[in-house]
């Protein structure tokens, strides 16, 4: 069973920073994704930004390019999102979400292509 656990959500005000945590549980294939998306309410579900364990490419969507940064600490299976310059506009809850394969994988935001998904963290961000 795949267990994907967040942490690190929060407050801040708008300029401000915070940092993101996803630890996997239970991944047996030699190739993840693990990605992070958010849903603010009424809107659909969308993708923030991916890490692939194959070759360690990244994906990120337009709108978060040059303020968060994504990155991987393997020995712990865990995924980091560095937010900075936070926006009233990233406020929503952030999923932590993955898939494996036995095939070599590319970052990417395919909301589709994601197998587990973690419980969700509330960012907000006040102007």
């Amino acid at each position: 069973e795949v267990r994907l656990v967040e942490s690190g959500g929060g407050s801040v005000q708008s300029g401000g920073s915070l940092r993101l945590s996803c630890s996997a549980f239970g991944l047996l294939f030699p190739n993840y994704a693990i990605g992070w998306f958010r849903q603010a309410p009424g809107k659909e579900r969308e993708g923030v930004s991916s890490i692939s364990s194959t070759d360690g490419s990244t994906s990120y969507a337009d709108s978060v390019k040059g303020r968060f940064t994504i990155s991987s600490d393997n020995a712990k299976n865990t995924v980091y999102l560095q937010m900075n310059l936070l926006k009233p506009e990233d406020t929503a809850v952030y999923y932590c979400a993955a898939f494996e394969s036995l095939e070599g994988i590319v970052a990417n935001l395919r909301i589709w292509q994601y197998d587990y998904w973690g419980q969700g963290t509330q960012v907000t961000v006040s102007s």
